[in-house]
């Protein structure tokens, strides 16, 4: 919002005028379940099915996060999603030295399959779906969870998830890549291709928009690099020779959802109209391979440290948001998120959040609840000129992969952050309790901390592994995934092999930036 003399003027996130009032004239007979799937991907929406209540959660050891997830389901979570410790997530295992001082502290510490059977003890994964926020090592987290499911006897053709995979918006936003873009870009392809064949009802890639948002993007910039990302993902699985009627019904995508509840509305609906547009222009007839599917996490960068209860009000709009525009899952922070991790008090009121929308609000008795509102279905309009713009010249530039080797993507999101950073510290936008509305002392009780010790625990377990294990086999293992890598072999059956035979997933990561190098951004 700008003021100039007495005239207010009023501004979505992303630049879009809002006017006074607005009279929409376009007519809008589009149905839900159908392309351009605008109002939704499936016909019934929530009257039939609600969508699946997920609640981010790892932290500390695999002992610990198991406790938290049997608590959360027992709480009536319908998912889980599984944070990894920033080790994990950059291919270290808790006993390098630069895994020092973070074991444990963003998420749980995988290092082996024995860790992740700790972390779904009790847990039938053929009866529960699991997404994993993992990107370069992507592919070992999934092959340890494979390897689990063998385990427990689970029939692979019924496994479901989602892994992340998604690497370009690391590069882009990021920041935790291991290899350079087109070794990456191999290595997803390769989990794309194998999961196809042995895991079919897995999502083997979420393209995220949440981390360009968290890094300052506006909305509109959010879902053009999202998609333009995800556009690229379509041309390199075409190029590998899979087929996007199949491949694309394996894609789903993760939003943000922040506080301005009628743009992010918009924006849900602009993305489903404009993936079904370029999914149809790269080849897809089946009118599933052109749906959008989607998880939305509420906003982590809208949580202040100041007055924290007054993130509830926050999330609460978010989640509604996210409801509103048509989500298949969704996670809601803790209250507490700005100064720890949730504790299971934040994590609980959290869950509820989802569920007192589910059964109380009403917003689930009818398909798109703001559809054929003026100003939403304006607004859509608007939201999609402004990411068609973004990916047009993304397209001119050759594509996602060459815009972020040229910095672009990079630089506007900057430049948005930079923007928004200052209308806060002059008070053009106001963050109630941080530039308006202050009060002093601290709101919030006792905060989740997370142990040093816990590296110990887990250097513990890793020496032992290696003590217990066949040695000569796990070194076989290691140089067959090294000659796969030059070769251009699928790596995926290889890497599964070496979990089960107890190689560390640091083991395996050094193997590839062996190979493929690292990239240095």
């Amino acid at each position: 919002m700008s003021e100039k003399g007495a005239e207010k003027k009023f501004q979505s996130t992303s630049g879009i005028e809002i006017k006074k009032l607005y009279k929409y004239t376009k007519s809008n007979d589009e149905e839900p379940g159908v392309p351009p799937y605008t109002r939704g991907v499936y016909s019934e929406m929530y009257r039939q099915r609600l969508w699946t209540m997920r609640q981010y959660a790892g932290f500390s050891t695999a002992e610990e996060s198991n406790k938290r997830y049997h608590y959360l389901l027992n709480q009536g979570t319908t998912g889980l999603s599984v944070a990894f410790d920033l080790p994990t997530q950059i291919g270290y295992d808790s006993d390098h030295a630069f895994s020092e001082g973070e074991v444990g502290k963003a998420g749980v510490a995988i290092d082996s399959l024995k860790d992740i059977e700790t972390l779904f003890n009790g847990i039938e994964l053929e009866k529960i779906s699991t997404s994993m926020t993992i990107n370069s090592t992507a592919s070992i987290l999934l092959a340890m969870y494979i390897a689990l499911a063998k385990k427990q006897g689970a029939d692979l053709k019924k496994i479901s998830g989602t892994i992340q995979n998604d690497l370009l918006k690391e590069y882009a936003a990021r920041g935790t890549y291991i290899y350079p873009p087109k070794s990456s870009m191999k290595i997803i392809t390769d989990v794309f291709e194998f999961c196809s064949k042995e895991v079919p009802k897995w999502n083997t890639i979420s393209v995220s928009g949440y981390h360009i948002r968290e890094a300052g993007s506006t909305a509109a910039q959010e879902l053009a690099f999202t998609l333009a990302n995800g556009k690229a993902y379509l041309k390199a699985a075409i190029e590998k020779g899979l087929d996007i009627n199949v491949f694309a019904k394996r894609m789903s995508f993760f939003f943000n959802a922040h506080n301005n509840l009628f743009e992010e509305v918009a924006k849900f609906r602009a993305a489903r109209r404009l993936w079904a547009g370029i999914t149809k222009e790269l080849g897809a007839t089946d009118p599933r391979a052109q749906m959008l599917r989607f998880h939305t996490q509420t906003g982590g960068s809208t949580l202040t440290a100041q007055q924290p209860y007054n993130n509830i009000v926050r999330v609460t709009i978010q989640a509604l948001s996210a409801v509103m525009g048509g989500t298949q899952s969704l996670h809601t922070n803790g209250f507490d998120e700005a100064l720890a991790l949730p504790t299971e008090n934040a994590a609980r009121i959290a869950l509820r959040t989802q569920q007192i929308i589910a059964n109380e609000s009403g917003v689930v008795h009818t398909v798109d609840p703001l559809g054929g509102s003026y100003f939403v279905e304006e607004l859509t309009d608007e939201v999609q000129k402004a990411a068609e713009e973004y990916l047009n010249k993304i397209d001119e530039m050759g594509g996602s992969v060459n815009a972020i080797e040229a910095g672009y993507i990079q630089n506007e999101i900057a430049s948005s952050a930079y923007q928004y950073q200052r209308e806060v510290e002059n008070g053009e936008s106001v963050v109630v309790g941080v530039n308006k509305y202050e009060t002093e002392g601290s709101e919030v009780g006792d905060l989740l901390s997370i142990d040093d010790s816990i590296r110990q625990v887990q250097m513990d377990k890793i020496k032992q592994l290696k003590a217990d294990r066949n040695s000569e086999k796990a070194e076989s293992c290691l140089k067959t995934i090294e000659e796969a890598a030059k070769n251009d072999s699928n790596l995926m059956p290889h890497i599964i092999e070496a979990v089960e035979t107890h190689c560390t997933l640091g083991e395996i990561s050094d193997v590839l930036r062996k190979v493929y190098g690292e990239y240095k951004g």
